[in-house]
């Protein structure tokens, strides 16, 4: 069986490199370009994506759906351009990285396409879509180097032999594209900027420091033993004192809580991370809850080290139980930094704080 030309299995290459698309925010603009995207309408989808950028030009999903349209308007250009500034502004994001990917191997840069998808990997080492289709580039350059050493050698069985296992690889006919959401760390419209802070609150994991506490409800003391050698009336002279209830509105309270989340998170304590959301918290996608959790699992639970820094956090009550909190976000770990700004949401639950609400952007 013959080698054929490097663009002969460029189609099959594309079928199984699947451009990413996003899950939208809630937004009327969106919702309805992603309706339009899905019924083959790209003209009248561009046109929702553009309206809804006129007020948001920051906002990644946005951004992202418009780079996805370009690329079914056959622009390559303009798509590659889209997407290589998503991972200028929002470089922990590896799905933009992994669409410039595809849009390289389109062109035949294989060796672009394998660094985009090597950073998306760098970014988010869980993420199998561009596993698989580093798997699938390498493949092809593979069989571009056997191809070479066949025309150099028509005798070289072995280069056969390895090219046609390549080959069989791609004649089961295409795979379906594997369509991925943003992460739920993928940027929405932009919040707020806070009010500068004298200093940082840097977050760094401390071996020899007890485990975050996690939003659980807490336990009521034991009762104490009376002590039958007295009089009750005697230890009834001296009540112990009441204790007042925290007031609602306290930002001390408030940052404590951001603090504990961002400490159980750079100690890669998972079930102290998650224990910091409310049950009613909104996921970024809109995705189900457990969805989420394993997915912040995979991410968090790994053995690096981690430093979260939250700097210039200013809090702002809505109204009784229930806070917003600004802040930068500076994220470290031994493969990858990022800084974004970050607002959160969180409603007091008996003496806690707990989040309903992680946006990311602005």
């Amino acid at each position: 069986m013959t080698f054929k030309p490097a663009a002969a299995h460029l189609a099959t290459i594309l079928f199984c490199m699947g451009l990413t698309a996003p899950v939208l925010a809630q937004n009327d603009d969106l919702q309805e370009a992603q309706q339009l995207l899905k019924q083959g309408q790209t003209d009248r989808a561009m046109e929702r994506v553009d309206q809804y950028l006129k007020t948001r030009p920051k906002d990644a999903r946005g951004r992202f759906l418009r780079g996805i349209l370009l690329t079914e308007q056959n622009k390559p250009a303009d798509a590659i351009r889209v997407f290589t500034e998503l991972t200028q502004d929002y470089p922990e994001l590896p799905e933009p990285y992994n669409n410039l990917a595809v849009l390289y191997a389109s062109q035949g840069q294989y060796d672009k396409a394998r660094g985009s998808l090597e950073m998306a990997i760098r970014t988010h080492p869980s993420y199998a879509t561009a596993h698989e289709n580093l798997g699938d580039i390498y493949a092809k350059m593979a069989s571009q180097a056997y191809d070479k050493a066949l025309q150099l050698d028509k005798g070289n069985q072995a280069a056969q032999t390895k090219l046609n296992l390549i080959k069989d690889l791609f004649t089961g006919g295409p795979r379906p594209p594997k369509v991925a959401a943003l992460t739920q760390n993928a940027p929405k419209a932009a919040a707020t900027a806070p009010t500068p802070a004298p200093a940082a609150r840097p977050i760094t994991p401390a071996p020899a420091a007890p485990a975050a506490p996690q939003a659980v409800a807490p336990k009521t003391a034991a009762a104490p033993v009376a002590n039958n050698k007295e009089p009750a009336k005697e230890a009834a002279k001296e009540p112990a004192p009441l204790k007042t209830a925290p007031p609602a509105n306290n930002p001390d309270a408030v940052l404590k809580a951001v603090d504990g989340w961002a400490t159980a998170w750079a100690n890669n304590d998972v079930d102290g991370y998650l224990a910091r959301y409310a049950p009613g918290f909104k996921t970024p996608d809109g995705e189900p809850r457990k969805e989420w959790e394993a997915e912040r699992r995979t991410r968090i639970a790994k053995p690096r080290k981690i430093e979260v820094r939250v700097e210039a956090p200013k809090v702002t009550f809505n109204e009784a139980n229930r806070a917003t909190v600004t802040f930068r976000q500076h994220y470290r770990s031994n493969t990858f930094k990022a800084s974004a700004n970050k607002t959160l949401v969180l409603v007091r639950s008996g003496n806690q704080w707990l989040i309903q609400e992680e946006i990311v952007g602005g």
